[in-house]
């Protein structure tokens, strides 16, 4: 869990320092990520974020995961709602990844002190 929490604070971190060193690549990635959110298309916030949650599931990219279960949560996700939607992710990516996905999601949920 330290291990989590320090690799999370280091994301954050390297977000912020990509936000300073690279101001337009930045700001033209926030662009990009609104114009295909809810202001973008018919879908809301929060079906938006469980869809980015269940790509993250499927890549088995542990960071995009945290990051994605997050912002779901930000959103408003109830957290059955972020487990329903790693489940989705066992017919299509596989079940080892799906796997894999819960276990992160059961750590983050420690985390945000989620029972």
């Amino acid at each position: 869990m330290y291990y989590t929490s320090v690799i999370m604070k280091a994301r954050k971190e390297n977000w912020k320092y990509f936000r300073h060193k690279y101001p337009e690549a930045h700001d033209a990635y926030e662009t990009f990520g609104k114009a295909l959110g809810p202001d973008g298309g018919p879908l809301d916030g929060k079906t938006c974020a469980l869809i980015k949650l269940g790509i993250a599931a499927a890549s088995q990219y542990d960071m995009a995961m945290r990051s994605h279960i997050e912002k779901a949560l930000n959103t408003g996700c109830r957290p059955e709602e972020v487990e329903h939607a790693i489940l989705q992710s066992a017919t299509t990516a596989g079940f080892p990844r799906m796997m894999a996905a819960l276990m992160i999601w059961r750590e983050e949920k420690v985390k945000h002190q989620i029972t």
